[in-house]
């Protein structure tokens, strides 16, 4: 009687613990997994701070254009400088050219150059502006 109560008992052990094969495929499980989603995390971030850099280019491009309007600095063949918004420096270039439409009417085109995690990036914006 008291032995099989003791194989009762160690049946009962043999089953709650994992085998070594149950370790090394969740071991190889994690492997796969872990590299994965820290590789969708660092894409999510990058696309995060890529879309916040572009709305603060787009904000200084149309401030360029606007000043440049205003000023009439437009006639210049070309300008460039160098912006900073929001503690970032963003790169500018500012083109103008006759339109083809029109003679009275000139292209003005800026385009903001800004670096995201190591690569740069840019936005472009054009406007028509009269010259009479």
């Amino acid at each position: 009687m008291k032995f099989a109560a003791t194989k009762r008992t160690a049946s009962r052990n043999d089953a709650s613990a994992f085998t070594l094969a149950e370790v090394l495929a969740a071991l190889l499980f994690m492997a796969i997994v872990i590299p994965v989603a820290v590789q969708g995390l660092r894409i999510a971030s990058r696309a995060g701070e890529l879309a916040e850099r572009k709305r603060e280019a787009v904000r200084v491009a149309e401030r360029i254009l606007n000043e440049s309007i205003v000023t009439t600095n437009w006639n210049k063949s070309a300008t460039s400088g160098t912006i900073n918004e929001a503690d970032r420096e963003y790169r500018y270039t500012l083109r103008t050219e006759s339109w083809s439409q029109s003679s009275s009417m000139q292209l003005l085109s800026v385009e903001v150059t800004f670096p995201v995690q190591g690569e740069d990036h840019a936005v472009q914006l054009n406007t028509l502006a009269n010259t009479q």
